[in-house]
């Protein structure tokens, strides 16, 4: 069995009704990022923004924040929300340190733009989910 090289600690489900989570939908759209190389490509893309000794990729602090936004999230202390459960979300970046990537990224916006949208294509999702897939 090959080590996951994932940032997301990996999860199972069971009927236990122990470790229950309020944003259990937010770990859909993580492991649906990670299906389609979304995750490993900003990690790539923004490979180039991360200095020499940093704990936290400049990638998985981006997916975070989306990940924020898309559970309600407005504004980048909201990250605060997937922090609270380092079971699902693994070890997310301090509200400085996701300050200072975003100030890093902004102050050269077209070289991160660029090197983001240079990235390989994210895998399109249906052809992976399809037989799973049901629509009522």
């Amino acid at each position: 069995m090959s080590k996951s090289t994932s940032p997301y600690p990996s999860l199972s489900p069971d009927g236990s009704g122990t470790g229950v989570v309020s944003h259990a939908g937010a770990t859909v759209i993580l492991r649906a990022a990670e299906k389609t190389g979304l995750t490993t490509g900003l990690s790539e893309a923004l490979a180039p923004w991360r200095k020499p000794l940093a704990t936290h990729d400049p990638g998985k602090i981006i997916a975070d924040l989306a990940v924020a936004v898309a559970i309600g999230g407005d504004c980048v202390a909201d990250i605060n929300e997937l922090r609270a459960d380092p079971a699902v979300f693994g070890q997310v970046a301090s509200d400085p340190t996701v300050s200072r990537l975003i100030s890093e990224l902004a102050a050269d916006a077209p070289a991160a733009l660029s090197a983001i949208n240079a990235g390989p294509p994210p895998v399109p999702l249906l052809p992976i989910m399809g037989p799973r897939l049901r629509i009522r």
